[in-house]
């Protein structure tokens, strides 16, 4: 087994304070951070930090705002445990504890001049969405853009208000799709793997970026594979596994891979054929 280098900058807790904070469904809880003297967390898309209350404990979250959005970033957070419960409590004003930024994001350099098919599923939207945005805010650096997002139901959708703006944008295609409709649902009723066979794309430029829960993982990739996208231009997020992220406690090791310090970004060649891993 590989041994872990940590620096003591890694080990470091800074004060977040919360500039703001709203419900954005009746689980997920979006907020905006700040660190001290307005710091900039100089975070790469698809990195995450720990973050912690005193107390109570510390997890792995996801960063959702892209890197160009300076003074502040987002994070969104589900109910779904005794940190998390407790991260719902707080609101604008009160303060969290800070470590990271963690891990490898998203290859932005590699990237760029290349088209992009994003694949987002459930909350997969929540770290998804730095690497869109960071696309948007510098589009001149990339070339075509297919967004598609699944939900099971209308009312589990985030960040409403920016798919919309999404949808309006005459250089990104956008399409979304819900499990089970509502009566005012006009869109998709589906799986996400059923957007996929519509999208018309150049195997050899594009570069694929998947997050999602577990299950939807090895469907995308097959219908990703009939579009002849080369194995290593298909990014995966395994975020789900990690814990402290520093490689100590061992909750996120792959065969001979940490998520949270190889991750937890890996291309599709990397992983397949580790069971452990999709």
């Amino acid at each position: 087994m590989k041994a872990v280098k940590i620096k003591d900058s890694e080990y470091e807790i800074k004060k977040g304070k919360i500039l703001k904070a709203k419900m954005l469904t009746t689980m997920e809880k979006y907020f905006e951070i700040a660190l001290p003297g307005g710091e900039s967390l100089d975070h790469e898309p698809g990195q995450f930090v720990e973050v912690s209350i005193l107390g109570i404990g510390e997890a792995p979250i996801s960063i959702s705002s892209s890197p160009t959005k300076r003074g502040s970033f987002e994070l969104v957070v589900r109910n779904a445990g005794k940190l998390s419960g407790a991260l719902h409590k707080l609101e604008a004003g009160d303060e969290v504890g800070i470590r990271g930024p963690f891990g490898k994001g998203f290859p932005v350099r590699i990237l760029e001049g290349n088209d992009l098919l994003f694949v987002a599923a459930g909350l997969g939207v929540v770290p998804l969405r730095s690497l869109i945005n960071f696309v948007i805010d510098n589009r001149r650096d990339f070339g075509k853009v297919n967004i598609l997002l699944g939900c099971r139901t209308p009312q589990n959708m985030l960040f409403n208000d920016e798919l919309e703006q999404w949808g309006k944008r005459l250089d990104v295609n956008f399409n979304c799709t819900v499990d089970k409709a509502d009566p005012d649902w006009k869109g998709n009723v589906g799986l996400i793997t059923t957007l996929i066979p519509g999208i018309n794309l150049e195997p050899e430029r594009t570069f694929a970026v998947v997050v999602g829960p577990p299950i939807m993982y090895k469907f995308v990739i097959v219908e990703l594979l009939k579009k002849q996208i080369p194995e290593r231009q298909i990014l995966v997020s395994l975020e789900r596994h990690m814990k402290c992220g520093l490689g100590k406690c061992g909750h996120c090791q792959i065969n001979n891979m940490y998520c949270c310090q190889d991750g937890p970004v890996f291309t599709y060649d990397k992983i397949k054929g580790i069971p452990e891993a999709l």
